[in-house]
């Protein structure tokens, strides 16, 4: 959680300040952030379709006018409106949903603290299932968003010892509509490189391709730092390991992406940054022995990564590839609540869809408590379909005649026999069901 310093809103801002018009949001083990991110990107994209919606009024005021034998002056070109809305539409943002995930170096049910191994970037003795391989997991569709659900979920539920972890077997099982990516130092990948283990790690980069095909990709960093207090241990072991990651992609037909790790927003929060790690890891800022990031891990444009990786333009060319393959989807659904199960002494569903006909449910659900018609045609309409149609009243009306039910035998209990029910009080436990499943 004091990992990373980002805003969503001022990530979103970055990127298309620096002409980047996709981005992708990977929080370590979670997606906590995701509703955010779209959320906020809808936001955005509301503004420019606006505006594309006034450039193609315009476009068509002036077509009618080009039709006249004499245009006004100072009329618009065409060409040039066009041009402009072509440029406009380009500017419609997509979020890309993701997950940096956690996968246990055994399995997500191993939880021993007393089984050990060392850390190849350190040398020092580690616990190995505490934490696990970090892997970047993106949602190419609303499959794979849904895969991602059951993923984060799992990996709380069962896999959680430290932090919330997966496996390759339910990856295996919730793998569909999924891009992968090999991730930083942490990934499975580079820890079996940097270990010294490279039959292993051409096993498992066969294993991911296997799986996931050409969804598959190998990351490349490049965190060469000049930045005072900064650590430079990483960058050494980027490069290291680099020429090993790229034959296995050469070899074996996998392509290459080009990444970086973005904790802030801007270069220069890199040492406001270096503060939140103390807090995270709860060390004293002049520990030498504290953590330390690169401070190169701010939203980078693509002039800045252009320049890092000028010798393999194809690993940049390949971000642009994943972002394309991401289809646009929406998260949001009408609320889904579950069927309440009603004693047969009170009734059963279907003497209530014999009782009332599909004009008194329209009626019911569309007036007011005194039976007023309060809204049009359409919108009653609309609302009729937004709680699931006549189909879904039914079971709804059931449902809250039996709440009414139970409110007012409740009522007679404290109250005396003399609490008398009314139609009205039906109504209102059926508007209370309706507005529950209407949000």
């Amino acid at each position: 959680m004091l990992d990373g310093m980002s805003k969503i809103p001022d990530l979103i801002a970055k990127a298309k300040k620096d002409g980047m018009y996709s981005m992708a949001l990977t929080d370590h083990g979670n997606m906590f952030g995701i509703k955010d991110l779209l959320d906020t990107v809808n936001k955005e994209n509301g503004k420019v379709k606006d505006k594309i919606k006034e450039l193609e009024a315009k476009i068509k005021e002036v077509e009618e006018l080009y039709t006249n034998t004499e245009v006004p002056e100072g009329t618009p070109k065409l060409s040039e409106l066009q041009e402009e809305l072509e440029k406009v539409k380009g500017q419609i943002f997509k979020p890309i949903v993701g997950t940096e995930a956690y996968c246990a170096r055994r399995t997500l049910y191993d939880k021993d603290k007393n089984f050990k191994d060392l850390n190849p970037e350190n040398g020092k003795e580690r616990v190995v299932d505490r934490s696990g391989y970090h892997l970047i997991l993106l949602a190419k569709n609303l499959k794979g968003y849904h895969s991602l659900c059951k993923l984060a979920s799992i990996a709380y539920t069962d896999g959680f010892y430290d932090r919330p972890r997966i496996d390759h077997d339910v990856l295996e099982k919730y793998h569909e509509g999924l891009i992968v990516c090999s991730a930083c130092l942490g990934g499975e990948i580079p820890q079996l490189i940097m270990a010294g283990k490279l039959e292993e790690a051409e096993e498992r980069v066969l294993w991911f391709k296997n799986l996931f095909g050409e969804d598959y990709y190998i990351e490349l960093m490049r965190h060469e730092t000049d930045k005072p207090n900064a650590n430079t241990e990483t960058y050494r072991w980027q490069k290291k390991i680099e020429p090993e990651l790229i034959r296995l992609a050469r070899k074996h037909n996998i392509k290459l992406v080009a990444t970086n790790d973005a904790h802030f927003v801007l270069e220069e929060h890199g040492e406001a940054h270096d503060h939140l790690i103390c807090l995270a890891t709860q060390k004293d800022y002049d520990d030498p022995n504290r953590m330390h990031y690169t401070k190169q891990e701010w939203l980078k444009s693509p002039e800045e990564m252009a320049a890092v990786f000028a010798d393999l333009p194809e690993a940049l060319e390949n971000t642009m590839e994943v972002a394309d393959k991401v289809e646009v989807y929406s998260i949001d659904s009408d609320p889904l609540m579950p069927v309440f199960p009603i004693p047969e002494s009170f009734g059963k569903e279907e003497e209530w869809r014999q009782k009332y006909t599909e004009e008194d449910l329209f009626n019911e659900f569309t007036r007011n408590e005194k039976g007023e018609v309060v809204m049009s045609q359409e919108a009653a309409e609309k609302k009729i379909k937004k709680l699931g149609g006549y189909n879904k009243l039914y079971r709804i009306k059931f449902e809250a005649d039996y709440l009414a039910h139970l409110v007012w035998e409740g009522a007679r209990k404290r109250y005396g026999a003399g609490v008398q029910g009314s139609a009205r009080s039906a109504r209102s436990a059926r508007r209370y069901r309706g507005h529950s499943l209407s949000g």
